[in-house]
């Protein structure tokens, strides 16, 4: 199913739920948004552990405590080739998917082979960039959409995750304000990335990669 068919589908049954509870337009009412912003306003955020002033340092902390591996460059431009040391040090392929939104970056330079659309079966590695980073937790933040397919940072075994350090906020609280901002209307998906894939159903033994990739990989770009 393709990303419009989907959001249609989507807004269909947002439809039909929203006339059954007699609400009638498929859409919420200006008055309806407006009441949601209200409630906002006047709930005041509960109490949070204090974030030190060094934001990237904090992320990259959090998120190497939860098995990530991260790396930080200077500008955009460098991002290929920290992407590619990272592949070639761990033996992994140098091919499979990107974000459409930052295909234009010169993988093929640094030797990768990456296809700009959302993620096949067979591809076993997908790049992304990140709508925002986590300081508190080391968490990434992801909207879906046609230049940010959510398949590509889910599929693939190995996950290679770009965030700008201008994109790193102190709290989830932080990073959805800046949703509201910059976005409107919230996407058909908002994804929450912490490190790699895990369970511990069996026997409470954490095993890695069981519903998701395998290993995640972290480039923080300075400027």
């Amino acid at each position: 199913m393709s990303f419009d068919s989907s959001t249609a589908a989507r807004k269909r049954i947002l439809g039909r739920i929203r006339r059954a509870q007699g609400r009638g337009a498929s859409r919420p009412s200006e008055a309806e948004l407006e009441a949601v912003e209200t409630y906002l306003r006047a709930h005041p955020r509960g109490p949070a552990p204090r974030v030190a002033e060094d934001l990237v340092g904090r992320f990259r902390a959090r998120a190497e405590s939860m098995q990530t591996t991260t790396d930080l460059v200077e500008d955009w431009a460098a991002v290929p080739a920290a992407a590619a040391r990272y592949l070639e040090a761990n033996g992994l392929p140098a091919a499979g998917c990107v974000w459409p939104r930052i295909a234009h970056l010169d993988w093929a330079g640094a030797g990768l082979a990456l296809a700009g659309r959302e993620a096949h079966a067979e591809d076993l590695v997908g790049v992304t960039g990140a709508f925002a980073g986590i300081a508190e937790t080391g968490t990434l933040m992801l909207v879906s959409g046609p230049e940010t397919p959510a398949s590509v940072s889910l599929l693939p075994e190995t996950h290679v995750a770009v965030v700008a350090a201008g994109r790193i906020v102190p709290y989830m609280e932080d990073a959805w304000d800046l949703a509201r901002r910059e976005l409107g209307a919230l996407p058909r998906a908002v994804n929450f990335v912490s490190g790699p894939s895990r369970t511990g159903d069996i026997e409470q033994v954490i095993i890695l990669g069981a519903h998701g990739p395998y290993r995640v990989h972290l480039i923080v770009v300075r400027t």
